[in-house]
């Protein structure tokens, strides 16, 4: 039977080139939730796509120092953690190895299935998260001595979560979702939005776009229908592509659209068309056509509150960097940390809060170094018993040959001595004398 040859199915450090800084995430549930949170971290877990574990199962006896421990080996850099208190849901990002963590308090929440029940645009065919999203930053207030010193620290968190946008290198084909988050001075919350770009003929009415575009492929189950125009009702196809905008059908007596009327529905709003700088996905979108560029939501919403920054990760948590509920509202840029730690408490609890927070920190690094220094002593016990073992065995086996290969010599001269005393000993017996028998 020929030997089985075995294949490699991956090559090392093939496909690493790519990946080289791209932030990749975690979007998992903790603790006890319901449906409404099931779906929306698969509803956030398809927003991160293609950067996260899109099929990633947790198991209730899972803890976050599980998929802590886990995501070194796996390049994982943010970790989102949807859990359901008492009060409302709440989101947690982690910056994975060291931190920090900002908690989030969840005010309001839409999934995908209800925003696209009340958009009137085609759902996408799924070919937009083979990308990741462009992040698109909005209504945050420029650095300044007045601005909130979290602001910023915020910024740069969500900065991080997605690739760094490239003009240079980035292909036009790639910029197919956009994610918008918006901050909200008046209510101090934040805004997720997520969009799908679409692109579509500049120039031409909505009629005209319809009998162009009316024939598609809808799938219903396991057998494919047609979707095709329905011009039935209609005496002319002039009846459907003419006829003025809010008028039932062919019964009216109102008459067609004029030049003008016509000429301005067609024209559309300026302010979308755009001249594509390369070649685009879809019909006909070339480069350096003049095309309508639009959004349409697919969800999730969220209206997020933020509660708290800490340093560290959550079982390794640091100092307070920042607490909405802190005894100072207005936190400027340059105010010390000791300032902004301080949580309705009084400088004294203040003080012994760093303290408690700091002696932690050296029992840790006296544990770790204890810990190091305990591995170092068991290898160089092990290696020291390992080199004895080693001699005594060489020892030994000398020994033992030197035995054998004399007792193999006197073996060898005592049978050649007991191999001639046989043969002098041994004699010939006298050979048989033959009858004859005489006839007389």
């Amino acid at each position: 039977m020929a030997r089985r040859r075995k294949h490699r199915t991956h090559q090392k450090g093939a496909a690493r080139t790519s990946e080289d800084g791209v932030p990749k995430s975690f979007v998992i549930k903790h603790g006890q939730v319901g449906t409404s949170l099931t779906q929306l971290v698969r509803d956030l877990r398809k927003v991160m796509e293609p950067n996260t574990a899109s099929r990633l199962k947790e198991r209730k006896r899972n803890k976050l120092k599980d998929f802590f421990a886990m995501a070194p080996a796996l390049k994982v850099t943010h970790l989102l953690a949807l859990t359901l208190t008492d009060l409302a849901p709440s989101l947690r990002l982690v910056r994975l190895p060291v931190g920090p963590t900002f908690s989030f308090r969840v005010e309001r929440y839409s999934l995908m299935k209800d925003v696209r029940k009340i958009s009137r645009s085609a759902p996408s065919q799924g070919l937009e998260y083979l990308t990741a999203p462009l992040l698109v930053l909005a209504s945050f207030p420029p650095p300044s001595p007045t601005t909130p010193a979290h602001l910023p620290l915020l910024m740069k968190a969500f900065q991080s979560m997605f690739p760094p946008l490239s003009p240079k290198s980035m292909s036009l084909s790639g910029a197919r979702r956009v994610v918008l988050i918006a901050y909200n001075a008046e209510r101090g919350t934040i805004d997720f939005r997520h969009y799908i770009i679409t692109v579509k003929p500049y120039g031409v009415s909505k009629r005209v776009r319809r009998v162009l575009e009316g024939t598609s492929q809808k799938s219903s189950g396991t057998s494919s229908m047609t979707r095709v125009l329905d011009l039935g009702n209609e005496r002319d196809v002039a009846d459907f592509l003419l006829r003025k905008k809010g008028e039932r059908g062919p019964e009216s007596e109102a008459g067609y659209e004029s030049a003008a009327s016509s000429a301005s529905s067609v024209a559309g709003d300026d302010g979308d068309a755009v001249s594509l700088a390369d070649d685009y996905v879809g019909r006909n979108n070339r480069r350096g056509q003049k095309r309508a560029v639009k959004l349409n939501e697919v969800g999730p919403r969220l209206e997020l509150r933020l509660v708290k920054i800490t340093e560290g990760v959550p079982g390794k948590d640091g100092e307070v960097l920042y607490h909405e509920f802190s005894a100072w509202s207005h936190i400027r840029l340059g105010t010390s940390v000791t300032d902004i730690a301080t949580v309705k408490k009084s400088r004294a609890e203040a003080a012994a809060l760093r303290a408690s927070h700091t002696e932690k920190e050296t029992l840790r690094e006296k544990r770790r170094k204890e810990q190091e220094e305990n591995v170092r002593r068991k290898k160089g016990k092990e290696a020291g018993k390992q080199k004895v073992s080693e001699d005594s065995d060489e020892e030994q086996s000398e020994g033992e040959w030197d035995e054998e290969e004399d007792i193999s010599d006197g073996e060898d001269v005592a049978e050649e001595t007991d191999a001639e005393s046989e043969s002098d000993g041994f004699e010939e017996p006298p050979p048989k004398k033959s009858k004859t028998r005489i006839k007389s």
